[in-house]
């Protein structure tokens, strides 16, 4: 299978929070985020930092989750945005709605909510877009 050079992720992790670990509050990051453990609060990469966060199978988050680049294995219970690529392995779990600019999607992978794909919204910034629905 070949991907972009945008679409491979990059394994270059920055931030764990480990598998005993319970965070309560949201959370920005920039770079590569790893979640073993719980967090309970919205997880968003910072604005003009394209990230990575990958979600192990024992990793859970409760609320909205935002990254360019995301790995789930584990548990989300929020809405979840991608908007460079996403990939729900055998384990994943979402609880929520999914927008999406690039999915896969392997066996076993669950979704409860709404699949709304950002096409080419994804390459927009919010205030553009806004812009644009507006007019």
């Amino acid at each position: 299978m070949f991907f972009k050079k945008s679409v491979q992720i990059d394994s270059h992790i920055d931030t764990l929070i480990g598998h005993e670990t319970q965070l309560n509050g949201n959370m920005q990051f920039a770079g590569g985020l790893r979640v073993d453990g719980l967090i309970v609060g919205n997880v968003i990469e910072k604005q003009a930092h394209p990230s990575t966060l990958i979600i192990s199978e024992n990793g859970a988050v409760t609320g909205a989750v935002e990254a360019s680049k995301i790995v789930l294995n584990g548990m989300i219970r929020g809405p979840v945005r991608s908007s460079v690529f996403i990939e729900l392995q055998s384990k994943a779990r979402i609880i929520g709605d999914l927008y999406y600019k690039s999915l896969e999607m392997h066996t076993g992978a669950v979704i409860e909510g709404k699949l709304i794909y950002l096409g080419e919204q994804a390459e927009a910034s919010p205030t553009e877009t806004s812009t644009t629905e507006a007019s």
